[in-house]
């Protein structure tokens, strides 16, 4: 009877642990579940990538001239895409719900090394979006910055290829 009960705990055990838990994807944005708490106005989980067009036109922004000012928060420089309702999305996903801090994206390369699964569409496409703001500030940044800037980038990067690689 003793070994049926270790057994049947082994199994719970074991069955507890490859199910992930409901908030995990939380867990690489928590900015994105506040985003959706606070704002009202704004679509609930905003995703740029919906179509072809979608694509083609968040090609268009990284194209663009992009600005980060000094509260690091980025805007398109052509005027004419920046007024566009995607850029509005955009605009939000980059300053609302991306992470900024170098401690922040390095705890999302962590997070993201230990993820059980394939990413979500809206969270890759943060992530990526979180390596173009990592990429722009390893190319601004002082020399003794531009070291863990690139070392945040080649994580993301290896992060975005293992997804690439197991989806």
């Amino acid at each position: 009877m003793h070994w049926k009960t270790l057994l049947l705990l082994l199994f719970y055990y074991n069955a507890h642990a490859t199910v992930s838990p409901r908030w995990n994807r939380a867990m690489l944005f928590p900015a994105a579940q506040r985003f959706k708490r606070w704002s009202s106005s704004a679509p609930m989980s905003p995703v740029l990538q919906n179509s072809l067009e979608d694509v083609d036109m968040l090609f268009e922004f990284l194209l663009a001239e992009i600005e980060i000012d000094k509260s690091l928060r980025l805007s398109i420089k052509d005027e004419e895409l920046a007024s566009l309702r995607k850029a509005k999305e955009f605009d939000t996903v980059c300053n609302d719900i991306i992470p900024k801090s170098i401690t922040e994206i390095r705890r999302l390369s962590a997070r993201l090394s230990d993820y059980p699964r394939v990413l979500k569409k809206e969270d890759f496409e943060r992530t990526v979006l979180t390596m173009v703001y990592t990429a722009y500030r390893a190319a601004r940044a002082r020399k003794h910055q531009k070291d863990s800037w690139a070392e945040s980038f080649i994580s993301l990067y290896k992060a975005l290829k293992h997804d690439l690689m197991f989806s």
